[in-house]
Formats: structure tokens, C-alpha cells, sequence
């Protein structure tokens, strides 16, 4: 858990000490390029429906993201999709994550995580959905946060589960892929629950 002054940091868009030599902030432009560069690697995009695809498409939709989020810091509030980029020590870019309001339904939020192939199997993506659901419902009001992805993500559901999620459904052959058709599954917890287990 993050005391006050990381969060508070973190909100003002200052990089804060992460997990093993990794650190965490919110999203900036600078920070495009490498997230480009991930969601356009096969080895990651495997288990995208949105990706592959090109360069525009990605800008078109992380731009608005990386301005509201400059507008959210200046005015010192969290942004309405709070993005975050982590990197090592070094700089290296090793993934992002994110918490997002599902529309129309207050308290309701969903998050997410994807990290280039290098920073695979390190726990960094647990972490990274830890802290989502942190501030998810210690900061912007959460009652629930979901989260999903392809049944074959294994390594995906396995975060999911390790931060106290639980299974909650299953679209059978939702996602076309390479050999046929995946599931997609359903994750969840509640503001009560994670506080059972926190």
C-alpha cells in the first residue's frame, strides 16, 4: 500500500519508487512511442483484439488520454482514465497500466495492464493491478473494479487471482484467433472484499 505522500506525488504526475528497482508515474506523450512499440510486438498483441494496428489509431486514442491527464495535474486532480508508464532504473520502458470508469455506471471501474515481452514474468503486472485497485477504491470512489481478457492469457487471470479477483463469467468463443476461438473471462472485487484481504 502507498502512503500519502507517494499517492499524492504520484497524482501531481512525479515519478514514484515502484517494486525492484522500477518506478511509476502517469503517462506522458514521451511515452508513446514505447507503448507503440509494445501493443505492435506479436509476442504481446497475441492476446489484444485492438492490436496489431497503426501508429494513427493508437495516437488518436492515447492523445486525448496523455491531455486530459496534463490538464488533470495542473488543475491537481486525478485524471478520468488515470494511465501510468513504469520504468527501470535505467529508463527502460516496462509496461503501463491503467484504471478506467465504465460509463454510465458510477463506481464502476475496470483495469488493465500490458507490458512489453522483456519485463514478462517479473511480478510487475501484479503489482500493477495491486495499485489499480488501490487507488481505484481509495482515491476515485470504486465500489467494484473488473477486469478481463482471453481465457488463454494465462498469465493474466493468474495476476487477476493474485490480487483477490474472481472469476465471474465467460463469453465462450468470443475472440478470433490464430487457430480457432478463445473465451473471454471475467474478473471482479469488490470495495468490501478488498478490504477483507488489505
Amino acid at each position: 500500500m502507498l502512503n500519502t505522500s507517494n499517492l499524492a506525488a504520484l497524482k501531481q504526475g512525479q515519478s514514484i519508487p515502484f517494486t525492484h528497482g522500477l518506478s511509476i508515474r502517469l503517462i506522458r506523450s514521451a511515452d508513446l512511442p514505447f507503448i507503440i512499440e509494445m501493443l505492435n510486438d506479436s509476442r504481446v498483441n497475441q492476446y489484444l483484439f485492438f492490436a496489431p494496428a497503426a501508429d494513427a489509431l493508437y495516437q488518436g486514442f492515447f492523445n486525448p488520454i496523455i491531455e486530459n491527464t496534463a490538464n488533470a495535474i495542473k488543475a491537481e486532480q486525478w485524471p478520468e482514465s488515470p494511465t501510468f508508464v513504469i520504468h527501470d532504473d535505467q529508463g527502460r520502458y516496462m509496461g503501463m497500466t491503467a484504471i478506467t470508469s465504465v460509463m454510465f455506471l458510477t463506481g464502476n471501474y475496470e483495469v488493465g495492464y500490458q507490458l512489453p515481452f522483456h519485463a514478462w514474468g517479473q511480478g510487475i503486472a501484479t503489482r500493477a493491478c495491486q495499485l489499480m485497485l488501490e487507488i481505484g477504491f481509495s482515491q476515485l470512489g470504486a465500489h467494484k473494479i473488473s477486469a478481463d481478457c482471453y481465457a488463454g492469457n494465462i498469465g493474466s487471470y493468474t495476476v487477476m487471482e493474485k490480487c483477490g479477483m474472481s472469476l465471474e463469467g465467460r463469453q465462450r468463443a468470443y475472440y478470433k484467433v490464430d487457430k480457432g476461438f478463445d473465451d473471454k473471462v471475467y474478473y471482479g472485487i469488490t470495495k468490501a472484499e478488498f478490504e477483507r484481504i488489505n
